[in-house]
C-alpha cells in the first residue's frame, strides 16, 4: 500500500505506467476502486491510498467501490448480510 501524500507525482506516474499500482482507495472510508473511477478522483489526497492488487486491499479490510466495481460490491454486500 502506498499513501498518496507521501508519493511524489513523478514516482506515482511511474508506478502507474509500470502497472505496480492498479487500484486506489480511501483510507478513511475503507473503500477501494479502479484508478479511473470518478468517485475516487474526487477524494482528498490525504485520504487516498494505492494498491498493487485488489486482494491486497481486501486483506486490509477495504470493500469494493459501488460505483466502478458494481459486481464486486454486490457480492461483498451479500456476503456481509450472511
Amino acid at each position: 500500500m502506498w499513501l498518496h501524500e507521501q508519493l511524489p507525482d513523478t514516482e506515482l506516474h511511474r508506478l502507474i505506467r509500470k502497472q505496480s499500482i492498479t487500484f486506489g482507495g480511501n483510507k478513511k472510508l475503507k473503500i477501494v476502486g479502479r484508478l479511473h473511477c470518478t468517485s475516487g478522483k474526487r477524494m482528498k489526497k490525504i485520504n487516498r491510498v494505492f494498491f498493487a492488487a485488489l486482494e491486497e486491499a481486501e486483506t486490509m479490510g477495504y470493500r469494493p467501490c459501488g460505483h466502478c466495481m458494481r459486481e464486486a460490491y454486490q457480492y461483498w454486500k451479500l456476503k456481509e448480510q450472511l
